[in-house]
């Protein structure tokens, strides 16, 4: 599903160059859970933002469902990552004026789905993720852990073939936060596939692999031995 060769992200301003990845190989498969560990400032978001068509690498190739997207501008992006990928980030990043119903819903929106059927599906998330009964009320009348599970319901109603987290348990006490990694967990089982950001490695450990970057480089991947 995905694959990078030689990622290369360098960010320059008028006197600095700084490379945030350098020649990065990562190969995610249809179905797997990897998360991405590495300390601040090592690459771990700058190459979520790449895998999540949210930028471009400066170098380097990147393949997305087998087509090397790399030097794709941002109408393109924007049409694969609606069909294709759901985000889930450390603050929620939900709208405050919009209901729980209408947060979810918003994908729907964009990808032109009809009315009835936008319903439907929204139904269907809520009561995945165990949320439905708040489905009239506002972002700032629920907890931490019930905005990041309307967040995933958000990320999940279009039914993406991927989900990117980027921290997703950051903000939250650790029971809510041991929730919402059940939450992905039962997704991954289901089919989806997750490739998450995260500093936790209680977190990680629900992942199948994980991936290790130093200084925008990749220097360890550990695949987890399944437990019989």
């Amino acid at each position: 599903m995905i694959k990078t060769e030689n990622l290369i992200k360098v960010f320059r301003t008028d006197e600095v160059e700084t490379t945030a990845l350098n020649e990065v190989n990562v190969e995610v498969k249809e179905g797997e859970f990897v998360a991405i560990m590495g300390p601040s400032g090592c690459g771990k978001s700058t190459l979520l933002n790449i895998l999540g068509l949210l930028d471009n690498p400066s170098g380097g190739a990147y393949y997305f469902l087998g087509k090397d997207v790399s030097g794709y501008n941002e109408k393109h992006r924007a049409k694969l990552r609606k069909n294709n990928i759901g985000f889930v980030f450390q603050n929620f990043n939900l709208i405050d004026e919009l209901n729980v119903f209408e947060n979810v819903e918003l994908p729907l929106i964009y990808l032109g789905i009809p009315s009835k059927e936008r319903k439907k599906m929204v139904d269907e998330a809520l009561e995945r993720m165990q949320i439905a009964h708040r489905a009239k009320h506002f972002p700032l009348q629920l907890s931490g852990g019930q905005q990041q599970r309307v967040a995933v319901a958000r990320a999940v109603v279009a039914k993406p073939k991927l989900i990117l987290a980027d921290e997703p348990t950051g903000n939250l006490d650790s029971a809510h936060g041991e929730e919402v990694m059940q939450l992905l967990e039962q997704l991954n089982q289901n089919g989806t596939t997750i490739v998450m950001v995260t500093h936790s490695a209680h977190d990680a450990e629900y992942s199948q692999r994980i991936v290790r970057l130093f200084d925008g480089q990749v220097v360890t991947e550990n695949i987890k031995e399944a437990v019989l």
